[in-house]
């Protein structure tokens, strides 16, 4: 079942119309929130970030309790064991181009079937970079087509994350992650200025591991003692390889914050 403008629908009968902005030019934010058996873990702390990203592309603020009230419905009425929740919330209809209309938003909520992720994983470093002046660093938009290239390109390496340098070499993040190094026995990770997005489990590791914001250079991927993606899906995930590049994974800081960050997130769910 889908979510879709304030009613619960049937997915064969769950239509958008053509001519709306997020399908058209991108024009839409988007939250993915970790479901285990009907519960969402941060919640509340997604949907502070769809409003933040909403705000940063001028779309009108988001009824919070409104799309709470839709997470619940799709939640129960798909009884999943790990799911993947998907918020939308697109400019809604427009004319054709990058000018917005008049019409309100589209909100769409959605629920698929994720799998456990394994502990360790290879990622690939990329000849692309994220740009920290854009004017949409750091929102989380449905404008996704360059994570796509780039984790296509991973994928090729047998990775499965890409990871950004931005426009003056910086260590920037993943197409869907947030990533930390190790260096002597320092847990760094880029500061949001870099251009990285503002990750739920990124903040509360830093919270809970004590994890340092630093300016790295990408090189530093090949200096660390370990390192380790973070994500909503990912929780805390050692990286074993860097293109070829092996790793230990994982390694101690590593071991120690998916156990805290295991721990934590058991004893409350919307942190």
């Amino acid at each position: 079942m889908i979510w879709l403008n304030g009613a619960l629908i049937d997915e064969a009968a769950a239509e958008v119309s053509v001519f709306d902005h997020g399908l058209t030019v991108g024009d839409g934010v988007f939250e993915t929130v970790k479901a285990v058996h009907g519960q969402t873990f941060a919640l509340t702390r997604h949907l502070d970030r769809l409003a933040r990203s909403a705000a940063g592309l001028g779309l009108p603020a988001p009824d919070l309790e409104e799309v709470r009230k839709g997470c619940q419905a799709v939640l129960a009425a798909t009884p999943i064991p790990l799911g993947r929740l998907r918020i939308t919330y697109t400019g809604g209809v427009a004319p054709l181009g990058s000018d917005r209309g008049d019409a309100p938003p589209t909100l769409a909520i959605a629920l698929g079937a994720a799998a456990p992720r394994p502990d360790t994983t290879a990622a690939a470093t990329v000849p692309w970079t994220r740009n920290e002046r854009s004017a949409v660093a750091g929102l989380k938009t449905t404008s996704y087509a360059e994570n796509v290239i780039a984790l296509a390109h991973a994928h090729r390496q047998g990775a499965s994350e890409a990871l950004f340098a931005n426009t003056t070499g910086a260590l920037c993040e993943g197409t869907g992650s947030n990533v930390f190094v190790v260096l002597g026995g320092r847990l760094l990770t880029p500061p949001l200025s870099a251009g990285c997005l503002a990750g739920v489990t990124r903040a509360l590791v830093v919270e809970w591991c004590e994890a340092e914001e630093a300016d790295l250079p990408y090189q530093v991927l090949r200096e660390a003692e370990e390192v380790f993606l973070t994500s909503t899906l990912r929780d805390v995930q050692a990286v074993d390889r860097i293109d070829d590049h092996q790793l230990p994974a994982p390694g101690p800081v590593t071991a120690r914050a998916m156990a805290a960050f295991a721990a934590r997130a058991a004893d409350d769910l919307d942190p």
